[in-house]
């Protein structure tokens, strides 16, 4: 690179460009694994899942009769704690492929 008053600047060899963009693509990889929707749903799921469980569980017949004798707040936590463990029992088997380079175009 040259600058207007004709110095050279710093000079990127083929070599030190790819080495970048292959070490911007593994961090943007990883990034898209961290916060892919599987695992935060899957994670909220889960915490509240086990928040409203043992809300459940703690129940009195007092607050079981206000809703018709079931016991909404445990079945409701455990729904949620497998919908939780679903999304990553899911995320666990089928992982975020890493995404695919694109095709470079052959200059004719």
């Amino acid at each position: 690179m040259t600058d207007d008053s004709g110095q050279s600047g710093f000079h990127y060899s083929e070599q030190d460009v790819h080495r970048e963009v292959t070490e911007l693509e593994s961090k943007s990889t990883t990034a898209a694994r961290i916060f892919d929707l599987r695992r935060i749903i899957g994670g909220l799921f889960v915490l509240y899942g086990i928040i409203v469980t043992i809300t459940g569980i703690t129940d009195s017949e007092a607050e079981i009769d206000k809703a018709q004798g079931i016991n909404i707040n445990l079945w409701t936590g455990i729904g949620m704690l497998l919908l939780g463990v679903f999304f990553l029992v899911w995320l666990w088997l089928r992982p975020t492929p890493p995404p695919v380079p694109p095709v470079e175009e052959v200059e004719e």
